[in-house]
């Protein structure tokens, strides 16, 4: 048994980096500002040609967790053009004027694609969790919900993160850990039913972006997650 790793890219490189060292996936990014940005379609299929492990794509164009109808077509047509250059899968999430999943405006965004997709960190911005969280089950194609489980990092949102994915099979088996995730927190979670993982700073020498994907840490974690995983098995899956 073994769990799911991601890892973030911004270059070719750091996507052949991350499979050498056993990461089941990665996460393209334009750029980290603001938590993650939409890289080109260039890059996707750039990225594309340099890996055969399931890439998904960043959807997101301006700071925070709010678009408008004349984004929403650009994202939609940032989507297709991401699909044809060989993506996996998108990663996006939308919030509404109350702080709120923005169920109707996600739903349009992924209705006309077959790709699986993950929830980013947006969820971890809503006003009330738990309202966002019993929103998530009813969108579409939706396999995947990155979260620290707080605004901040997963260091302050591991008690919410534990006590969720206890509670509540359905988000365990969709939650990856992940924005400030550290080994010790592995375990833990593992514990709690936690099968997915998500590593931007931690795959790089030094914590920083602008090195490139290492490929022994990115092993020293898929290690690491797979020992985990396998010493729960009775978690929840």
């Amino acid at each position: 048994m073994s769990g799911l790793l991601e890892v973030i890219a911004l270059h070719p490189a750091d996507a052949e980096r991350a499979e050498a060292g056993g990461a089941d996936r990665v996460e393209v990014c334009g750029t980290l500002d603001e938590g993650g940005m939409s890289p080109t379609p260039q890059l996707v299929a750039q990225v594309r040609r340099a890996t055969s492990i399931q890439v998904r794509v960043m959807v997101r164009l301006r700071a925070g967790y709010g678009t408008d109808g004349g984004e929403a077509v650009r994202l939609r047509g940032l989507m297709a053009s991401y699909a044809d250059a060989g993506a996996d899968g998108m990663v996006l999430g939308f919030l509404n004027g109350l702080g709120e999943v923005d169920a109707r405006l996600v739903e349009e965004l992924v209705g006309d694609g077959p790709w699986p997709w993950t929830f980013h960190r947006a969820v971890d911005a809503c006003l009330d969790a738990d309202k966002a969280w019993a929103a998530l089950p009813t969108l579409p194609r939706l396999d995947q919900v990155l979260t620290a489980g707080s605004a901040r990092d997963v260091e302050h949102g591991l008690s919410d993160l534990l006590a969720r994915a206890k509670a509540d099979p359905w988000a365990a088996s969709v939650m990856m850990a992940g924005g400030g995730l550290h080994p010790d927190h592995v375990p833990w979670l593992a514990r709690a039913g936690v099968r997915a993982f998500h590593i931007g700073k931690p795959a790089r020498p030094g914590g920083s972006y602008k090195a490139y994907v290492d490929t022994d840490l990115v092993r020293s974690w898929r290690n690491l997650i797979d020992a985990e995983v396998r010493h729960h098995p009775a978690a929840t899956a």
